[in-house]
């Protein structure tokens, strides 16, 4: 059972906490226990539909070299048993998500069909499938912000959803090297895709997201109040080129998840921004460093 909920997978969720770090409101209990809420609430709903994936794919699981290990592509968990355990994860979810606030609860909803969709047709569609995986990671973001009731940055949107093709990508690429002639027994899209292909997609979406989080880090309404937050700049840029060596140089990238939490180099970076983020909320504007420069606005 608790191979069905993808524990690992949590950390895709985190993405929830984004809007409270950079709205600077991390130090006000109320919307940090909104935060918490709603990132169990992403918990359950998405342990449950990777729980209905692990039902729909179980065949076709069972032809993968590390997936037929799952729970039910091996036998260990019924099928039935699933079905139960994985419809209790979603009233659970969706539970949560109404307790936060309404919004919390329509875009969970809302990510709920795209899983729906993309599990019951979209995956098999080249492209298509890499685009609805990084739907949910922008929906996370959205999510995050709603239940604390802040805007967000279309640039931060824009860079999330980008880094979230760009592990899509590498993942495809992952899979595809591995599987060889047989990549399309365990995922239909695969036999769509070439290797340069991919390795042009993936490197695109990497450096779509350094441009997106570089303007966001100068031009946004928060970098305006708060310059410092340029420095955090250097060290995505690090960590996606850490990245981007991993999967082009070593074939990793068919689990991000696994590959973000085991990389020291990749840790090391995430803990820096983290710092680098709260520090740059949190101090005065730093000398040497102006805010970007704030749009005229005119009253015609």
């Amino acid at each position: 059972m608790l191979g069905l909920l993808r524990p690992k997978q949590w950390l895709k969720n985190a993405l929830v906490f984004g809007p409270l770090v950079f709205a600077n409101a991390f130090d006000q209990p109320a919307k940090v226990v909104k935060a918490l809420l709603c990132f169990l609430a992403m918990c359950l709903v998405s342990s449950a539909t990777y729980t209905f994936n692990d039902l729909v794919d179980a065949e076709r699981d069972r032809h993968h070299p590390r997936k037929r290990l799952r729970p039910v592509a091996s036998g260990r968990v019924s099928g039935q048993s699933a079905a139960v355990f994985g419809l209790f994860l979603l009233v659970a979810g969706v539970a949560v998500a109404a307790a936060v606030n309404r919004p919390t609860l329509y875009l969970a909803l809302l990510y709920l069909a795209f899983q729906a969709a993309y599990n019951l047709r979209v995956k098999q569609v080249p492209i298509a499938d890499a685009f609805l995986i990084a739907s949910g990671f922008v929906l996370r973001a959205v999510i995050g912000a709603a239940a604390i009731a802040v805007s967000i940055s279309g640039w931060l949107l824009f860079c999330t959803g980008a880094l979230a093709l760009m592990f899509a990508f590498a993942k495809r690429r992952a899979e595809y090297v591995a599987q060889g002639e047989f990549r399309a027994n365990s995922r239909e899209s695969l036999e769509g895709y070439t290797k340069p292909t991919l390795d042009a997609l993936f490197l695109l979406s990497a450096i779509s997201s350094l441009v997106c989080y570089g303007i966001y880090s100068i031009e946004s309404r928060t970098a305006h109040e708060h310059p410092g937050l340029i420095l955090t700049t250097v060290i995505v840029a690090y960590a996606v080129c850490r990245y981007v060596m991993l999967v082009l140089g070593r074939d990793q990238g068919e689990e991000p998840e696994s590959l973000l939490l085991r990389d020291p180099q990749i840790i090391a970076c995430l803990v820096l921004f983290l710092l680098a983020s709260l520090y740059a909320m949190k101090s005065p504007r730093l000398p040497l460093i102006e805010p970007g420069a704030v749009p005229i606005r005119s009253d015609r």
